[in-house]
């Protein structure tokens, strides 16, 4: 194990180092060019045998990676805000092909107005587009997280994305403990798909289906993207065997007793933790659920850890109009019927990078605890 002073994007293009990828295809965009950087910088010192592929745009790049990924090979790619808008087509066809792709998305504000501050809207837009989504807190677990996608992946034929919040993440240093190459070897055996464009094999991919056929690859596609739950957590289990760091599709903090329980993903976990720390400091019996796999949706395990609670806030950092935030209105769909459900609060806070403070958080937690729901999410920036 090395252990170095990493901001989060050096630390994710370690993770990708780690995975051996022999397929790159590169765009580069703020805040997500640092990770594409120093990927030809270990390509240029030797430590990584791939082909970086310089293309005109991110629909483009994407374009290579499913190409690439169905004659067999190992792919990555990154990109943010309007880049992973501008894929937006091509994701559904990665997603349809089973194309195993692994792509690093520095959450970004979208346009307009145009702005570069962090916000999960970006990726949060793609959540029905056949993707894997799992959001990082930290460099540490962006790391960790690259490398166990590859694996989830390969597994059950689906791409997946990884997120982390520009600048918060993104450009901010932490230490970081990157594994011998030997570890990950370990872990993420060579890719060698049974099915792939390949003259000696006979397959194809792109011909017209009949309606029939259609439906049935959508059900196979539904079923893969179900069996991404338990893959996930298995992925997860084994890098904390190989590491001792495990992160889970969910994490609880501090929930037994709670009366209140505060749910957010992505950098104001970390923060949150904080507010629930101080909070629990003057008697307030308050929790925290961080929801690091977003697609699928952890149902049961959400479901489980909020039954019989009373009252649960939902920190958004993003914004779906007509909606409000995305992470509240998947929770209100998770915990209808649920006998036993609490309150829900959803508060848009944080959206397009405005600081939200552990001060912040526990007051929004103590007027949630003092009030009735709110029937949407409310602005609280």
């Amino acid at each position: 194990m090395t252990r170095m002073l990493l901001n989060g994007n050096h630390a994710a293009a370690h993770g990708v180092r780690l995975a051996h990828p022999k397929v790159v295809p590169v765009y580069p965009i703020t805040p997500q060019t640092p990770i594409l950087e120093k990927i030809s910088e270990f390509q240029l010192q030797g430590l990584m045998d791939a082909d970086l592929m310089t293309m005109e745009s991110e629909h483009s790049a994407m374009a290579a990676c499913i190409t690439a990924s169905l004659t067999g090979v190992r792919v990555f790619t990154a990109t943010a805000s309007q880049g992973l808008m501008l894929m937006h087509e091509m994701l559904h066809y990665a997603s349809g092909a089973q194309a195993p792709i692994v792509m690093f998305n520095v959450n970004r504000t979208i346009g307009s107005p145009w702005g570069f501050w962090p916000d999960q809207t970006d990726s949060l837009s793609q959540r029905d587009t056949g993707w894997i989504q799992l959001y990082s807190e930290s460099a540490q677990e962006s790391l960790d997280t690259v490398l166990q996608a590859y694996r989830v992946a390969e597994k059950v034929l689906l791409p997946v994305m990884v997120m982390h919040e520009a600048f918060y993440v993104s450009h901010a240093l932490e230490v970081v403990d990157i594994p011998e190459q030997e570890i990950a070897d370990a872990y993420l055996p060579p890719f060698n798909p049974p099915h792939r464009l390949d003259p000696e094999i006979g397959e194809s991919w792109g011909n017209v289906v009949d309606q029939d056929m259609y439906y049935r690859h959508r059900e196979t596609l539904g079923k893969s993207m179900e069996a991404a739950l338990e893959t996930v957590v298995e992925a997860d289990r084994r890098w904390q065997e190989l590491t001792g760091r495990g992160y889970g599709i969910t994490e609880s903090y501090r929930c037994d007793g709670a009366e209140l329980i505060i749910v957010t993903m992505g950098s104001m976990v970390g923060t949150a933790r904080e507010a629930v720390d101080q909070l629990r400091n003057q008697g307030v019996p308050a929790g925290l659920l961080k929801i690091k796999l977003f697609r699928p949706f952890p149902l049961d395990q959400v479901r489980q850890i909020l039954a019989g609670v009373p009252k649960v806030m939902v920190l958004d950092r993003n914004f779906a109009p007509g909606t409000g935030g995305f992470l509240h209105h998947e929770l209100k769909s998770a915990l209808y019927g649920l006998a036993d459900g609490p309150a829900m609060h959803g508060y848009l806070a944080g959206v397009g990078g405005t600081n939200v403070s552990s001060d912040k958080i526990a007051g929004l937690a103590r007027e949630a605890m003092d009030q009735d729901p709110a029937a949407r999410s409310v602005w609280k920036g």
